[in-house]
This record gives C-alpha cells, structure tokens and sequence, in this order.
C-alpha cells in the first residue's frame, strides 16, 4: 500500500487543522493505520492508532481530547482533526499502515510496516 499525507501547514496556537492520509494500491480497509509525529531534533512520537472498521482507536496522551483521528473506507483515507494546537505540536506528521488488521491497536512504530512521506505542521505562539 502506498500512502500520501497532506493537510500540514503554519497555524497559531489555538487553531484547528486536519491532517489526511490517502492510501492506495492495495483494499484499505485490510490496514490498522496509524500517526505519529516527529518534532525538530526529536525522535517520532505516537500520535494516534484507529483499527481496520474505524469502531477502534487508540490516542496518545499528549494529544488526548484535542486530537480524533479517524478513517473513510470508502474514500481509502484516513484523517487526523487536530484542535487547539499548541507551539509543542510542531512536528512532521507522518501516516503508517500494517497489514495485521486483527492484531489490534499499536503504538510503536515498529509495528508498521508502511509509511507515507510526513507533512510538516507548524505552530506559532
């Protein structure tokens, strides 16, 4: 599967973005996905986790009831609302997909096996 991010961009503190994640080559659905970030100098980060049906998801405490991460399986996408963004939100946001769908919801970064290629979000104070 080959995935596309989009969305990222220069926003204040306190905005609202939402990230995308199109996916294509291969049935979407038949994916767990999630995203992770990386800030500046740092190392990536878990963001979110949603399973295949999109009934289960997973968020990270840093970004737990400002971030809903979602997915459109008839529109092979997958989404990231981001609300009241924060100057510690910058990073390059980046998409990821494993094909072991009933493996249940992960947050390490290892457990994926595809990733799309990170859209840079940035948060002014």
């Amino acid at each position: 599967v080959q995935l596309q991010a989009s969305g990222g961009g220069l926003v204040q503190a306190g905005d609202s973005l939402t990230l995308s994640c199109a996916a294509s080559g291969r049935t979407f659905s038949n994916y767990r996905m999630g995203w992770f970030r990386q800030p500046p100098g740092k190392e990536r980060e878990f963001v979110a986790a949603i399973n295949w049906s999109g009934d289960r998801t997973y968020t990270g405490d840093s970004v737990k009831g400002r971030f809903t991460i979602s997915r459109d399986n008839a529109k092979n996408t997958m989404y990231l609302q981001m609300n009241s963004l924060k100057p510690e939100d910058t990073a390059v946001y980046y998409c990821a997909a494993d094909s072991r769908r009933y493996s249940g919801l992960s947050s390490n970064p290892r457990d994926y096996a595809y990733w799309g290629q990170g859209t840079q979000v940035t948060v002014s104070s």
